[in-house]
């Protein structure tokens, strides 16, 4: 990804470097469980580990495969060219390299986890608080973008804290899933090497030896852990979007944090535009992009093809690294969110108390109305208000039909904005526990 949306903390797992640093532990830890099995020397094994202060030169690396045209042959000839050939002549004894490459790719994918569940928890956080600063901010309700009835500003950012949560769990199974290692050999049958082998280098790094690998660790791991990230992206995109519809200047019940000197257009210095949750949304595309890829690694030729690798190689480092950016994009966006509550009031009053319709309906049928009849009335009533700007409740309380049944006071009750609201502590415990 390019620096604009990358953190370093995440560019540094994909780095070359990281990359033949974990290689180089990998063949060091199986050096040393084929010594302690008397299969190799233990001086072997020992002089392996003189390499561990090593900085890997990344360019003679890329310049002995630039003969070799073999990733894994390159780094093991520059291997040995710092611990001597006689000492190197039994690293990746009995050895594949996507015993390596597998190996490390899930290192790497438990690594990138790690830090997407740091900035899962910063969204989190900042979800939280929000909600709970606004947990009684009365604003409207809507479905198709059409005023639909009251809720409150909290219960919009605890909606989108119980999302992010599932997230997190989503995230912390797809991390589970994906972390395991093989050193199975060039079929996975460990026909050369001792399954002992796989399980020291899997305790050392952290990983679970897979329980039946061929030259590969299976693909449906991996393929569960972007479509995961495909998710959290989704729910990215969830939640920008509706600061972008809030920060709308019809609407404008919340907007982007504006710091002073930023300018928002290079012709209209007027404009406050939502640039960040809109970069948001376009970086949820990119995450996204990379699933069907994903899926489509599952299926390999026989015991191993390549047709995965090149895929792996892009959508490794870019979905982890846009999707790290992202959470920490957003949780800036919401710590620093600015939310009008006059201009919510403003806007669910704007039709007059015509969000209360269902109410009037409700009470209606519960008087002996047929829902029909009911429905009739009120629909009779509420079209005044969209074509005419007419006030609801006093057109009910003039429509002989209604007042026949129910009562000004109890027309009146039904505009109590407190009723919608009632049970939102309740809805706040299960959310956020007591």
């Amino acid at each position: 990804m390019i620096p604009r949306y990358s953190r370093p903390e995440m560019v540094a797992i994909w780095s070359p470097e990281t990359r033949f640093r974990i290689w180089f532990e990998i063949e060091a830890h199986a050096c040393d469980a084929q010594a302690a099995l008397g299969v190799i020397p233990k001086a072997n094994a020992e002089a392996v580990w003189r390499a561990k202060d090593v900085t890997f030169d990344v360019a003679r690396i890329d310049e002995i495969e630039a003969v070799t045209k073999h990733d894994v042959i390159a780094f093991l000839t520059h291997l040995a060219e710092h611990i001597g050939a006689e000492d190197a002549r039994f690293v990746h004894q009995g050895m594949t390299s996507s015993d390596v490459l597998d190996t490390t790719l899930n290192i790497q994918l438990v690594r990138a986890a790690d830090l997407l569940l740091k900035g899962l928890d910063r969204v989190l956080a900042a979800l939280k608080t929000r909600a709970y600063e606004h947990k009684d901010t009365i604003r409207i309700g809507r479905s198709h973008g059409i005023h639909a009835e009251p809720t409150t500003m909290g219960l919009t950012f605890a909606r989108f804290y119980a999302e992010m949560k599932r997230n997190r769990e989503r995230l912390e199974n797809a991390r589970k899933e994906v972390a395991t290692g093989a050193i199975s050999g060039a079929v996975g049958t460990f026909a050369n090497i001792d399954p002992r082998v796989e399980e020291h280098v899997c305790r050392m790094l952290g990983l679970t030896p897979e329980p039946i690998s061929t030259q590969v660790i299976p693909r449906d791991r991996h393929a569960m852990f972007f479509a995961t990230l495909g998710v959290i992206a989704s729910s990215i995109e969830n939640v920008a979007i509706e600061i972008r519809h809030m920060q709308r200047t019809e609407v404008l019940e919340a907007e982007e944090f504006f710091s002073p000197g930023q300018k928002g257009s290079s012709a209209m210095p007027h404009k406050r535009n939502p640039v960040l949750t809109e970069n948001l949304t376009g970086l949820a595309r990119l995450v996204r992009m990379a699933v069907v890829p994903a899926l489509e690694n599952v299926a390999l030729w026989h015991e191993r093809d390549i047709s995965h690798s090149s895929v792996e190689r892009m959508i490794g480092p870019d979905t982890t690294i846009t999707l790290d950016f992202a959470l920490h994009r957003l949780a800036g966006v919401i710590e620093k969110l600015v939310v009008y509550p006059e201009n919510m009031l403003k806007n669910l009053n704007r039709f007059k108390g015509l969000v209360m319709s269902q109410r009037v309906l409700l009470a209606l049928t519960q008087a002996g109305v047929s829902r029909e009849d009911a429905y009739r009335l009120v629909q009779r009533n509420a079209m005044k208000v969209w074509e005419k700007g007419a006030d609801f409740k006093t057109e009910l309380l003039a429509d002989p039909e209604v007042t026949a049944v129910l009562s000004p006071a109890e027309i009146e009750e039904k505009f109590d904005l407190g009723y919608h609201t009632r049970h939102v502590d309740t809805i706040f415990a299960r959310v956020f526990g007591s």
